[in-house]
């Protein structure tokens, strides 16, 4: 870690501009939802995928915890999880697991898209497009699983 520049507030763009700390925020929200999410989803997914759902649930598990440090660090609190999600639809059997999955990695890769549109801090901005570029790739990987075409948007994140 490098020491702060003089006259620079630790922290960085985090502790200095709300827009940008509440986009974190929200994609820290989105992280807490998709563990909630691959926790319902391995319930429904047969032994096969099982791999992919412990997968995925541990980086979104490593997602959370990374905004949560970016926050700390910058002296803000980070939202809490919620204890339980609203979830699109119902969620009854594999295919609409699948869903859900999609579903997680959209609004992860929205709210990491949402970051990159409000930050300067090249730092920040990689490890957004990090969390953006992976989202993107499990949720392409889910949509062929389900037969969705494009599997991926042309511009993933994009709402």
């Amino acid at each position: 870690m490098t020491a702060p520049v003089p006259g620079q507030q630790p922290g960085g763009e985090l502790a200095t501009d709300p827009d940008t700390a509440d986009a974190v925020q929200v994609a820290l929200g989105t992280e807490h939802a998709a563990v909630w999410c691959y926790g319902l989803i391995a319930a429904f997914l047969q032994a096969p995928l099982e791999r992919w759902t412990r997968s995925d649930a541990d980086a979104h598990r490593a997602r959370r915890d990374t905004a949560v440090r970016l926050l700390t660090d910058a002296g803000r609190r980070p939202v809490a999880a919620e204890p339980a999600y609203r979830t699109p639809s119902p969620v009854t059997d594999q295919a609409t697991a699948i869903q859900l999955a999609q579903a997680a990695e959209h609004d992860s890769a929205a709210a990491w898209h949402a970051v990159l549109e409000r930050c300067d801090d090249p730092d920040l901005r990689r490890t957004a497009l990090d969390a953006l570029t992976d989202a993107a790739t499990r949720g392409a990987r889910w949509a062929g699983l389900a037969g969705t075409h494009p599997p991926v948007p042309a511009m993933p994140g994009e709402t």
